[in-house]
């Protein structure tokens, strides 16, 4: 038995392995769900599935403590593993920045062009270091147990002004060489297989995969 999308009533069976994904992005979902689309014997559970998941406040000081404190506090929630991620950009000549306040950058009530055009305004006097790199950290914590943690990194460069309209966030200004695209300007199916959270992904999958051979 391969992968299951169900409602927390269902049994992935005697050895299987039920996963909550703490996170209500649906893109975040379909991704995750193809990544472990070859893991036998695991059931993905939604927090859509279950009324009043708990709101987490994201105040660590790194992607992986954020992602931690999000699996932990939603494995605690509903009693069964749950796996988060985080995710930024980090700049080389701004000293990481925006990083764990990518999403927050310029103020809470910012949109992604917002963010960028700022970033691009901070970079403007930086024509010769403007080396970057998307990270994600993803854990998985069973209830009362451990937290597994994994990152992943996609290296690139901050262009000179925004290209590209297939992606979100920082994407189209986030520059890839061996493309000579934005990730704005490569299509979903190729930035899925390259991108920090894929790579992130595919070191959890095979934590996933070590924890139900276990069981």
């Amino acid at each position: 038995m391969g992968l299951q999308l169900h409602h927390p009533s269902c049994s992935p069976g005697d050895n299987g392995m039920k996963l909550v994904l703490a996170t209500h992005n649906k893109n975040k979902i379909r991704e995750i769900h193809e990544k472990f689309s070859h893991i036998e014997n695991l059931e993905l559970l939604t927090l859509d599935q279950f009324q009043s998941p708990p709101e987490v406040d994201e105040d660590g000081s790194t992607f992986e403590e954020n992602a931690e404190k999000k699996a932990r506090t939603i494995a605690e929630f509903a009693g069964l593993p749950a796996m988060s991620d985080d995710s930024g950009l980090c700049v080389d000549a701004l000293d990481g920045r925006p990083g764990v306040l990518s999403a927050r950058y310029g103020g809470d009530n910012t949109t992604d062009k917002d963010r960028y055009m700022k970033l691009l305004h901070e970079m403007e006097s930086r024509e010769d270091d403007r080396n970057a790199q998307f990270v994600c950290a993803i854990a998985i914590a069973i209830p009362h147990g451990k937290c597994y943690t994994t990152r992943g990194i996609c290296r690139g460069i901050i262009a000179k002004e925004p290209s590209g309209d297939q992606g979100f966030g920082y994407d189209p200004v986030f520059f890839l060489p061996q493309y000579d695209k934005t990730m704005a300007e490569i299509p979903l199916s190729e930035k899925n297989k390259i991108s920090h959270r894929a790579r992130a992904l595919e070191k959890a999958a095979e934590i996933l995969v070590n924890l139900i051979e276990k069981q």
